[in-house]
């Protein structure tokens, strides 16, 4: 079942991002009698193996900025081991419901909006990559170590709306970024300790194949495709943060 579950986050994780909604809670249930850091830690070392499978699939077939991605990545990898190191004391509770409500407003943006992400804007000038670096690198990326779920969608609707890229080249570009996220609080949960070095190389063999399937499903039906699955996506995710929020 956690092998399947790898798989299905695997493929959404490529086409959009947002892999941990279905994969962390999968380890939360598939491992009732450990404590959270450990299906935290290991949906970290799965999730770092899936998501560099799909990035090299992408960096071959789509116009991605490897350089900027890196250093994008690189911020986000350092702004994530912070957000690792502090996931212990911050309330979650209290991040909630103001995630929640990004969230609702960008889904209606979308909506409102059918032509958002279907074609590059223009040029990117150095305030707007100033903006990306703080908003993507630092902020998401702190996020990401923090909480974690729905990185990926955060990043593509980011790029999107402050770089202007169309949603395939903004899929492609946080593939890049979330290897380097994934790598800086992987490396905190090991030296944590809290990776199931055993279960996780199965996992992650399942979590590459759908990686692939989605990389490649997502280059062949463009832009409209990748929208769709993001409005999925984000609703899930606001789904489960309301239900942690409420009813958990």
């Amino acid at each position: 079942m956690l092998c399947v579950a790898a798989a299905l986050a695997g493929w959404i994780d490529a086409v959009v991002g947002g892999g941990g909604l279905l994969q962390l809670p999968a380890l939360l249930i598939g491992l009732p009698h450990l404590p959270p850091a450990y299906a935290l830690g290991t949906n970290k070392a799965v999730s770092v193996v899936g998501t560099a499978a799909a990035a090299a699939t992408y960096v071959r077939k789509a116009p991605v900025d490897v350089r900027l991605a890196c250093r994008l990545g690189g911020v986000a990898a350092l702004s994530s081991v912070g957000g690792a190191f502090f996931a212990a004391g911050v309330n979650s509770a209290v991040l909630r419901p103001l995630i929640m409500v990004l969230l609702l407003g960008v889904a209606a943006f979308m909506v409102l909006r059918p032509q958002f992400g279907q074609a590059p804007g223009g040029q990117a000038t150095r305030r707007r990559l100033l903006t990306t670096f703080g908003v993507a690198g630092v902020g998401i990326g702190f996020y990401d170590g923090l909480l974690g779920p729905g990185t990926g969608a955060f990043l593509v609707i980011a790029l999107v709306a402050i770089l202007n890229m169309d949603m395939v080249t903004a899929s492609a570009t946080t593939k890049v970024i979330n290897v380097c996220t994934n790598i800086g609080a992987l490396a905190m949960f090991a030296w944590q300790n809290t990776v199931l070095w055993k279960l996780a190389p199965l996992m992650a063999l399942f979590n590459m194949s759908g990686g692939l399937i989605g990389a490649h499903m997502a280059l062949k039906r463009g832009s409209a495709f990748v929208r769709a699955v993001l409005l999925v996506t984000v609703t899930g995710l606001v789904t489960k943060l309301a239900y942690d929020q409420w009813w958990s």
